[in-house]
């Protein structure tokens, strides 16, 4: 199998909190006025992506792994995880803010859910003025103030809501509490699952006054109640890989691009760049590629550089 670099059909879903964003700063084709998140790649159940370029046009992801798993993975990353792709990557939008929640850790998570934990971390593209984040707990707390709140619906004056600005970056380690408010459009990278407690809602209800399920007794023992410092500071040196996370999980680095980059990459693990602001370009194996916001491409572990030239700001992803 001739492996090259890799787009997706982006898998597009209505959320309570969605607006129309992703249509009109990322491009996506949508028609929905909710829709609130883009899996770019994935390869959750029910929820596999795939290919729309090349002669791989048409398979999804799972089905070239099984085909080539060192070239498309490569060799570190299956000796780590099988041919289990490990990450999930999405843009999100958030018109309204999302649920206040957090994620298990990889024991939890195996052992409920038979799936991997919830690492994730937050890139944001845009946000509104007097827009804010929910990350965290104010101070140290434990499980009985908590309650407390929860049952009283001050839960959030507990929590540490953050001001956000285009280029802030939060990594979330699991049990972090966390919410997206309103007004903000992030690139998330996280470990492949989609196991989420949610512990509050805003007290909102849909058009027949049901409001959406809470995992409150399934949250306790997930939850990390001590105070988290979240907010990742970055150097931006321009046509560098800055590194901005480097996580057991993946390692994410950002390059602002002016002009030309020769970009490399190992070849023991796949990349992928997301592609936040701006456009690029390059060739391989005499195919243009023209990637622009909102764009995200996969380069297996086989392929070793690329020569990239344009104004962009790239994420770049691998293991």
């Amino acid at each position: 199998m001739k492996l090259y670099p890799l787009l997706f059909d982006p898998i597009l879903k209505e959320r309570i909190w969605g607006g129309t964003k992703l249509k009109t700063y990322l491009n996506k084709t949508i028609s929905s006025e909710i829709t609130g998140e883009s899996w770019e790649i994935s390869t959750v159940p029910n929820d596999v992506s795939v290919v729309n370029n090349g002669t791989l046009k048409g398979k999804n992801i799972n089905e070239i792994i099984a085909l080539a798993p060192n070239e498309f993975l490569g060799t570190s990353v299956v000796e780590r995880f099988g041919k289990q792709f490990p990450l999930l990557f999405k843009f999100i939008d958030a018109k309204e803010d999302l649920s206040i929640q957090l994620h298990p850790n990889d024991e939890l998570a195996k052992k409920r859910h038979n799936s991997f934990g919830k690492t994730e971390m937050w890139y944001v593209m845009q946000a509104d003025e007097n827009s804010r984040l929910v990350v965290g707990f104010k101070k140290d707390s434990n499980k009985e103030e908590y309650l407390n709140h929860l049952e009283n619906k001050s839960i959030v004056s507990l929590l540490n809501e953050m001001p956000v600005k285009k280029g802030d970056v939060f990594f979330l380690e699991t049990g972090t509490i966390h919410a997206i408010g309103a007004g903000v459009v992030i690139a998330e990278i996280q470990q492949t699952s989609d196991i989420t407690y949610r512990i509050y809602d805003w007290d909102r209800v849909d058009a027949n006054g049901k409001g959406r399920e809470l995992h409150t007794e399934l949250a306790l023992d997930a939850i990390n109640y001590s105070k988290t410092n979240s907010k990742i500071e970055y150097p931006t040196l321009e046509n560098k890989s800055n590194e901005v996370v480097d996580c057991p999980y993946f390692k994410t680095n950002v390059i602002p691009l002016q002009g030309n980059y020769s970009w490399t990459k190992r070849q023991e693990a796949f990349t992928v760049l997301m592609c936040t602001e701006g456009q690029f370009e390059f060739v391989y194996e005499g195919q243009n590629f023209i990637i622009k916001t909102g764009n995200t491409i996969l380069l297996p572990a086989s392929i070793d550089g690329i020569e990239i030239k344009g104004s962009a700001t790239l994420l770049e992803i691998s293991i």
